[in-house]
């Protein structure tokens, strides 16, 4: 069993079809990606997985487990971490309390360890501050921890929301247009950035993204999607090749440069 599978998920807003008739299948580890023009239903498909919409007809599961009517803290909370295509981030906190914070559901000293401030609760939250800077120095941020978000370049808070999501040790990273907004320079520096995350924490990622240079480098398996439907799933160079997305999507020039 795949470690996310998704089965015949179809989702309406009112009478408008978002997505039809939707099938994925995550292993453990696997890089796999999302392409499709803008509108196609894309980001719906990450909400829909991670209980910010409930499909309309369908199966969601992960681990074995349904994600069917959870919460998105509880979906979190069983090991799927993401990020959004608009930034998240609070403008008072600094780097490191982003990263703090999503830890919290880790600890386990409760409400009276807190209010007594326990041995218990000293030990747990050193350990999370140590982890939340194992993250930032992963994510080659380390040095920005004590600075506000909102004073940090753009490609540097993309690396706080993507430390943010790994905090909660997923198991799955979901990553929604991780690159948008960036120059050709923090492309090359983020994509670096994710192969290190790969190759160093094991998790699978799904990510969305219109730059195709990233998703083919990136990707050993990626979907095309077309007004909510999957019209191409297959390795890199199946889809650069695939007549149907080569029409509906990467056009002739494209695909040629």
């Amino acid at each position: 069993m795949a470690l996310l599978q998704v089965d015949n998920m179809t989702h309406y807003f009112g009478g408008l079809r978002a997505v039809h008739d939707f099938n994925l299948a995550i292993e453990a580890g696997q890089i796999r990606g999302l392409i499709g023009p803008n509108g196609a239903g894309k980001t719906t498909i990450f909400n829909l997985i991670t209980g910010i919409y409930t499909p309309t007809t369908g199966t969601i599961a992960f681990n074995g487990t349904s994600l069917l009517r959870r919460r998105p803290n509880q979906i979190a909370a069983l090991g799927i971490g993401r990020t959004f295509q608009d930034l998240r981030l609070w403008r008072h906190m600094n780097v490191l309390e982003h990263v703090k914070l999503a830890r919290y559901s880790k600890l386990t000293y409760g409400l009276w360890g807190a209010f007594l401030d326990s041995p218990r609760r000293s030990r747990e939250e050193a350990e999370s501050e140590a982890k939340a800077m194992e993250l930032l120095q992963l994510l080659g941020i380390d040095h920005l921890a004590d600075q506000l978000v909102v004073s940090l370049p753009y490609g540097a808070q993309r690396r706080v929301e993507m430390a943010r999501a790994l905090a909660i040790e997923p198991q799955v990273l979901f990553l929604d247009e991780p690159t948008v907004g960036m120059t050709p320079e923090e492309l090359e520096q983020i994509m670096e950035v994710i192969r290190t995350i790969h190759r160093k924490l094991g998790l699978a990622i799904f990510l969305i993204e219109h730059r195709l240079k990233f998703v083919m480098e990136l990707c050993e398996q990626i979907q095309c999607l077309v007004f909510g439907e999957v019209i191409a799933d297959g390795t890199p160079d199946q889809i650069q090749n695939n007549p149907q997305v080569i029409e509906a999507y990467l056009g002739k020039d494209m695909v040629e440069t």
